[in-house]
């Protein structure tokens, strides 16, 4: 480890319930300079469409995240050991303002990714994945493992409106900066708007895979696959909350029964081990529909699991770059 690594508050020494709450209770920093993995949170909902709250989403995902450790039990990874991990708060927002508001969460992230980090989003709704892929695909097309209960490829709401969490990954692509070919949608379910909602994605090369798929395959075989899809090219992670049965979550937006348990969905965020991963998000956690907090350590828990495959990341990366 080296010594200027930021290492979580001790939890010997001040009680997980007190202190400040930042997401795992990393130090709270103004800048991404010198970190690996930026986490940061994303309090807007600007682009949903019925039951609005994920604004609040970081706030209490940072208040739960106090609650995971600093090692992850499977592959015995201590992150803060080998990755330089620090919250750098929120990114500017404007909650009157859809396509501002959008601009100024591009233009946080794209600090970011300047400054050389990783970053690892809490929302908000989905269409904040809309700006952030803007900042980390500027130069290049990336593949998507995106695991959620919706397609989010519709193209308008109410009239004429492009920008909702039901559109984000129709413009991504139309802005050219997913590589369709290389996205891949697990999860989906419940019912739609007409029998051709999906074809649209379809048609681009999207691989949709089904809750009923899903269930008849299982983690493994299906993550077998999605691995395959994204190969080793550069690759973003979106975690949908509402992915997870609203049993286990159900503090988000769009509920939809027929969900992942959280087992499962924590089996296949660690199948993304070893994968060339530019960032990822955990969205729509909506306190305001919560249940004694359910929701929010849910959210906690998947964005730990994906820190720990950043910080894996970082470092075999750091191990070849020593030779």
């Amino acid at each position: 480890m080296r010594d200027t690594f930021h290492q979580p508050v001790d939890a010997a020494r001040v009680p997980r319930f007190a202190g400040h709450a930042t997401f795992m209770r990393l130090p709270a920093v103004g800048s991404a300079e010198g970190l690996d993995i930026a986490l940061v949170g994303i309090p807007w909902d600007g682009g949903t469409t019925n039951r609005a709250g994920a604004r609040h989403g970081p706030r209490e995902v940072r208040n739960y995240s106090s609650l995971m450790r600093s090692t992850h039990h499977v592959f015995g990874t201590e992150p803060y050991k080998v990755a330089n991990i620090a919250d750098v708060g929120d990114v500017a927002v404007n909650p009157i303002d859809l396509l501002d508001g959008l601009k100024l969460i591009e233009a946080g992230i794209a600090d970011i990714v300047a400054k050389g980090a990783l970053p690892l989003s809490v929302g908000g709704d989905h269409l904040t994945t809309l700006p952030v892929l803007r900042a980390v695909a500027r130069n290049r097309a990336v593949g998507l493992i995106h695991f959620d209960a919706h397609s989010d490829t519709n193209d308008t709401y109410f009239g004429d409106n492009p920008y909702t969490h039901g559109t984000p990954f129709r413009r991504a692509i139309e802005e050219k900066l997913l590589d369709p070919r290389r996205v891949v949608q697990i999860g989906i379910r419940g019912s739609i708007y007409g029998p051709d909602e999906h074809d649209w994605a379809k048609q681009q090369g999207i691989r949709i895979i089904y809750m009923e798929e899903f269930a008849a395959r299982g983690p493994e075989a299906v993550m077998e696959e999605v691995r395959a899809i994204v190969g080793d090219l550069p690759t973003y992670v979106t975690f949908d909350i509402d992915s997870i049965d609203p049993s286990m979550a159900p503090g988000t937006g769009t509920p939809e029964i027929g969900g992942f348990s959280t087992r499962e969905a924590q089996q296949m965020l660690r199948l993304l081990d070893g994968l060339n991963l530019v960032g990822a998000d955990v969205v729509e956690v909506s306190p305001p529909f919560d249940v004694g907090g359910m929701t929010s350590i849910v959210g906690a828990t998947m964005a730990f699991e994906l820190m720990c495959i950043l910080a894996r990341q970082v470092e075999r990366q750091r191990a070849v770059s020593a030779g």
